[in-house]
């Protein structure tokens, strides 16, 4: 990486902690970058003192700090498109962020629901976090995620662990801020922290909003456990049931998306027709057209259904 391009990194870090008042340890917890580094960094000195030599500080750690700040260092193939869902999605976030709501959005995979959700967050970096679910994850793991993000210690207990994370967000709302949880993929919730959402509602009402964010997977998921009458889930459901938000169906067409992402490239109808053909949503859209542009672009070459298909494997025409 070139100085003037570690120069321009760093002015716009000074611009974004500026911006939303963050200290030199906030940017270093978020970004994953040391603390060291990244007072070095903003000196303008871009090497450290190891031993009796000097050593530049790795490309990666400015790399890490671009992607805080959302600083583009290389050529971007994909604009955000104000869809439908989006704006269904950034509508709930803001009203529940200030109000301190719960809320439940249910959308299909690939409609956007991660990428928008960081989006939101990268504009709230003090009081917005996204926890995101993974398939093995039980109450700890979920627990320990929300204190690394949140900046709490974790305690001997999940119970003396929870109180502190609650009294943090307390305090935080107290301070003029409006926390926000976002738990992404949340479909992969299992009874225990299904119930440990329940009392987070209880204690968090108009204080930090507790975003449930997946696919109808969610809800189905939820309905059984309803029927089953497992504990703690229909105490969680009379407080979240009028809090679902289902987003509109995908615009299989993706005219929004080949309109912007496609401005001024030539390409011939039988590209159209192969992505709408091909690609169930917008993540896949993005999986199938982001790397062909990159390779159109390396190569020289058109962009082609047949360019798309070599790079798939698929049988050209």
């Amino acid at each position: 990486m070139k100085n003037e391009t570690k120069i321009e990194v760093i002015a716009a870090l000074e611009e974004y902690m500026q911006r939303y008042n963050l200290s030199a340890n906030e940017v270093a917890k978020k970004s994953g970058v040391n603390p060291s580094y990244i007072s070095t960094m903003r000196s303008g000195n871009f090497t450290m003192h190891v031993g009796d030599n000097d050593v530049d500080i790795a490309d990666k750690y400015f790399e890490m700090v671009a992607s805080l700040i959302d600083f583009k260092l290389e050529k971007t193939y994909w604009e955000t498109v104000p869809t439908t869902q989006m704006k269904q999605i950034i509508n709930s976030l803001e009203s529940a962020k200030v109000y301190g709501s719960t809320i439940v959005i249910i959308g299909e995979t690939g409609s956007g629901k991660t990428y928008v959700s960081n989006l939101f967050v990268r504009n709230y970096p003090v009081d917005a976090w996204i926890i995101t679910i993974g398939s093995q994850d039980n109450l700890s793991d979920i627990i320990e995620k929300m204190c690394d993000k949140i900046g709490v210690p974790i305690e001997k207990t999940k119970s003396r662990t929870i109180r502190s994370l609650i009294k943090k967000l307390k305090t935080m709302r107290m301070d003029g801020h409006r926390p926000i949880i976002i738990f992404d993929e949340a479909e992969y919730m299992k009874q225990p922290a299904m119930c440990n959402m329940k009392e987070l509602y209880d204690h968090l009402f108009g204080i930090c909003s507790i975003v449930l964010m997946g696919t109808e997977q969610l809800t189905r998921h939820m309905d059984k456990m309803l029927k089953k009458n497992k504990d703690g889930i229909p105490q969680l459901w009379r407080r979240i049931k009028f809090g679902v938000r289902s987003l509109q169906a995908i615009d299989r067409t993706f005219k929004m998306f080949l309109n912007a992402i496609l401005n001024g490239r030539e390409i011939d109808n039988s590209v159209i027709r192969f992505l709408i053909e091909n690609c169930n949503n917008y993540g896949e859209l993005h999986d199938v057209l982001v790397p062909a542009m990159r390779e159109a672009d390396r190569t020289g070459l058109p962009l082609t259904e047949n360019l798309i298909r070599t790079m798939l494997n698929m049988p050209k025409l």
